[in-house]
Parts: C-alpha cells; sequence; structure tokens
C-alpha cells in the first residue's frame, strides 16, 4: 500500500496535505492515533490538538476547534472549525479572547449567550496550551 496521507481543511482553506507518519486526534470519545492501514472510520473531534509525525520524523502541533475526521484507504481527511500550527499562534490575541470570555460569562447580563463565551474560553486555553509547545 501507499503512504498515509493527511489532510486537513477549515473554512479558509487547505492548512495541511501531505504524508506522514502518523497523525493524532482529539476525538470527542477519546483522543485516537491513526497509523498507516488504519481501520476505516469517521470520528467527532473536539477542541484540542492534531499532532503530525512526518515522513521525515518532524512533528508538530495544530489547535483545532473541532470537527470529523475520515480515515479510509490511508487517507485521513481533517475538516474542522480553525486549524493553526503552534508557531503561529498570537499568544497576545489568544490572551484576549481568553479574557473577554472570562468576563462574559461572569456577567449578569441576559444578552449574554454563556455557551457561546464557554466556548471561546475553551479554544483560548487550548490556543495558549499549544502555543507552549513550539519547536
Amino acid at each position: 500500500m501507499g503512504d498515509l496521507f493527511l489532510e486537513i481543511v477549515t473554512p479558509f482553506g487547505i492548512t495541511y496535505q501531505g504524508a506522514v507518519k502518523n497523525c493524532s486526534i482529539p476525538g470527542v470519545v477519546a483522543p485516537f492515533q491513526v497509523l498507516k492501514n488504519h481501520a476505516p472510520m469517521v470520528s467527532l473531534i473536539e477542541i484540542g490538538f492534531i499532532k503530525i509525525e512526518e515522513l521525515s520524523g518532524r512533528d508538530f502541533f495544530l489547535a483545532t476547534g473541532g470537527g470529523i475526521c475520515e480515515i479510509d484507504h490511508n487517507k485521513i481527511k481533517i475538516i474542522v472549525e480553525s486549524a493553526e500550527m503552534s508557531d503561529t499562534i498570537d499568544i497576545q490575541r489568544a490572551k484576549e479572547a481568553k479574557e473577554r470570555a472570562e468576563t462574559r460569562i461572569k456577567s449578569k447580563d441576559a444578552d449574554i449567550d454563556i455557551d457561546r463565551a464557554r466556548l471561546a474560553l475553551l479554544r483560548a486555553v487550548n490556543r495558549l496550551k499549544i502555543a507552549q509547545l513550539r519547536k
């Protein structure tokens, strides 16, 4: 069989495309790793990180906002709300987003969508965590 091929797509286009050794994905039930000849499956993805190990042995992380993953015949297709390489995350922007979300959650304003604020907080905290994994 051929190489394990990975494609990560966001609403803004293709974030990553290429042959990989393996890929770790934050599944909703549990994180999982995909290696060559993995069984076909579809999984929801939660806010977390995707770890990619390229054929060269280089590995890196992407912060993701959740989505869906399909694995079939050594092809991994990940469609997510967002996927940001750890070395491109704007730490100051993520800190500001975290502070805004925390302020909204603490607010007594009836017009605040608390669920949306909680998701924003989770995404901001995740981005800050993944930014720490820069190599």
